[in-house]
Formats: structure tokens, sequence, C-alpha cells
């Protein structure tokens, strides 16, 4: 085991693919020489060359444009954008290419594509820099969607991501770059659709994406000196999403709250929801809660962002106004 932090884990993950397949290769822009906007493909330039690891224009429209025909044609493509909010510009090529393609041609080719896209809030990065949109990409059939909270999830996702032979979304919070963790360079790919248990608890399930995760775990904590043991359910990925995990903690629990960056209106959050309530009622003992970030753009003030975001503190209350 090795102790990295997740921009390391992201990196070597996409190091050790491309050191074994020669079909893999990483471009967008300032990935090359610069290392990337937050630093995530370091060295990569120094060891793969300008052929692999390749500086684009600025433009997110060439650049998912240029991953859905390399895919096509038998590349395993790796795409950065520097903000997820970026996507917007690349959403025809996304939405309409990538996420497609191998359902109109009837299964005949194959898309193994990667988009890596930053997301979150926490820098002071304003509005158009700081959005979480994962919404956006679940509900587009055919795309995945992939969200670690732990470096050792995203090696392990990012190593099946590449291997994948679908359009993968690859979400990565910005203030969780930093957050180191024990990871296994021989582990296995993690498959997708398999949420994770971050800790155990048998009061009340905390459902929990990206950076949430990390507090969620600091209000279980707090809980727990109280007296409530929360059960923390990372779903690691958001599609395909592991709904058989989630229901057996919350028929353990019967009671849950799911916690995300998200707008709350229209977020996966929402959607969670929605799938307890259809497959999971009879498990509860108290309405499914929400605690989402709120529905305004993301603002630029360090105080109005701390604000904006969930935090441990809030989820603590939240979880006690359900006893």
């Amino acid at each position: 085991m090795k102790t990295m932090s997740m921009m390391e884990a992201i990196r070597e993950a996409m190091n050790k693919r491309m050191r074994e397949d020669e079909n893999v290769l990483l471009f967008g822009e300032d990935v090359g020489a610069f290392g990337g906007c937050f630093g995530v493909s370091a060295g990569m330039f120094d060891e793969f060359g300008p052929e692999r690891v390749r500086d684009t224009p600025i433009s997110e429209g060439v650049i998912i444009g240029t991953a859905v025909g390399a895919a096509a044609t038998g590349l395993r493509p790796i795409a950065e954008l520097m903000f997820i909010d970026f996507a917007t510009v690349g959403s025809d090529q996304l939405v309409n290419q990538a996420a497609k393609m191998r359902y109109m041609f009837g299964g005949k080719i194959n898309l193994p594509m990667v988009v890596r896209l930053p997301l979150g809030a926490g820098i002071s990065a304003a509005a158009q820099h700081s959005q979480s949109l994962e919404a956006w990409f679940t509900h587009v059939p055919g795309l995945k969607v992939v969200y670690p909270s732990t470096p050792a999830d995203a090696y392990g996702l990012m190593l099946k991501s590449i291997d994948d032979e679908n359009p993968v979304i690859f979400l990565e919070h910005k203030i969780l770059y930093g957050a180191s963790g024990e990871v296994d360079e021989n582990m296995e790919p993690i498959e997708f659709g398999i949420a994770d248990i971050k800790r155990e608890g048998s009061d009340v399930t905390i459902v929990a994406t990206g950076k949430m995760v990390h507090e969620a775990l600091a209000a279980a904590e707090k809980l727990a000196e109280e007296g409530i043991e929360a059960e923390i359910l990372d779903p690691r990925t958001l599609f395909p999403f592991d709904k058989e995990t989630m229901l057996k903690s919350i028929e353990k629990t019967n009671k849950v709250i799911i916690v995300t960056e998200e707008n709350k209106r229209g977020s996966c959050a929402s959607e969670i929801a929605a799938v307890i309530a259809e497959d999971g009622f009879d498990y509860l003992d108290a309405p499914v809660a929400r605690l989402c970030a709120m529905n305004t753009p993301v603002p630029f003030s360090p105080v109005l962002e701390q604000y904006y975001v969930p935090s441990a503190d809030e989820i603590v209350t939240a979880v006690k106004k359900m006893f």
C-alpha cells in the first residue's frame, strides 16, 4: 500500500494504462508540459511525449469531438476539460454523438473514451467554474458517470473507466485533489455499480457523493457522541447505480438522508430519493431527506460559498430532525 493524494492516484492509474497500451492517450488544455490546470498530469508529457499527451486548442467541442472520433476508430482517449462548467460548450459532441453512436450503429463500434471533469465549490472560482452538474450526465442514456471520493476509489475506478468500451464521465472534486489515502497499486479495477460503505451504522443511512462523503463522515463522528450511529454509503458511480446495497442499508437503519453538493432542484439526490420511494418505502420510519446546495449560482465570496455548500454541522442538524 502506498499513500497518495487523489491527484496522484488519478495520474498513476492513467500512467499504468498508458504504459500497458499504446492506444491510450491524454489530451486537453495545458495537460502537456504545464501538467494540467490542477497539476494532475504533471510529468506525463515527459514520459509519453507530445504524441500521447497533447495540448489542445481552447475549444471543448474540439476536445470532446476529437475523443469521439479517436475512440470510434480504435484508440482509447482520455479527454480533460479544465472545469465541468465548460462541458456545456462540448455538450453536442458528448450528448448527441458519444452517448448515442454505439446504440445507433447497432453495437458495431465501441466508444472507449473517458472525459475527466473537475467540479465543485470551495476554491472561490465563482459561478462559472464551481458547479456540480452530475445530474445532467446521469440523465443521458449511453453515458456512465463515476464520482470517487478517495484516492483508492479514484485509482480503481480510473482503471475501469479506461478499460470500459463506453463513454465514461469521470468526476473529480477539486477540493479532494489533495486528499490523501492508501492505494494498492496492484489492485484490480473497481467495477461500476458497486457502492461502498464508508462507515457502518445502525440508526440512519447517509448516502453521500464526492466531497460530501467526507462531510458525512465528520457528521457521523459528531452524531455518535449523541448516541446516533450513522451508516455512510458512497455510491462511487452515479450510473450505473447500486440500488441493492443502498436499500439493504435502509432496511437496516429505517432512515435515510441524501447529501450532495448539487443544486437541490432536479438533482441526483432527487433521483435517488425517487428510487427509495418506489422500492424501499416500506423500510422507512421517516420521510426521505435531502440536503443539497442552494438553488442559486455558486457565490464567489468565500463566506457565501461556505454557506452555499452543505456542511457536517448541517448534516448533524438534518439527521437529528429525523428522530
